[in-house]
């Protein structure tokens, strides 16, 4: 893997972490259960991208 390529997984990962950091923010602010569910799986899903951006390493 070139230095390029791993500069851009720090950066993709560095992304992964702040939509995840930012979800787990919004949920704690939500009372609606249907938005709740919704923001979670959203953050569900950011965080097995962020592990399967993880694993190229």
């Amino acid at each position: 893997m070139t230095s390029k390529e791993l500069m851009y997984l720090e950066d993709a990962l560095g992304h992964e972490t702040f939509f995840r950091t930012k979800l787990k923010e919004t949920l704690g602010l939500l009372q609606d259960e249907t938005l709740r569910d919704c923001v979670a799986q959203m953050e569900q899903q950011h965080q097995h991208i962020f592990t399967d951006l993880y694993g190229l390493l």
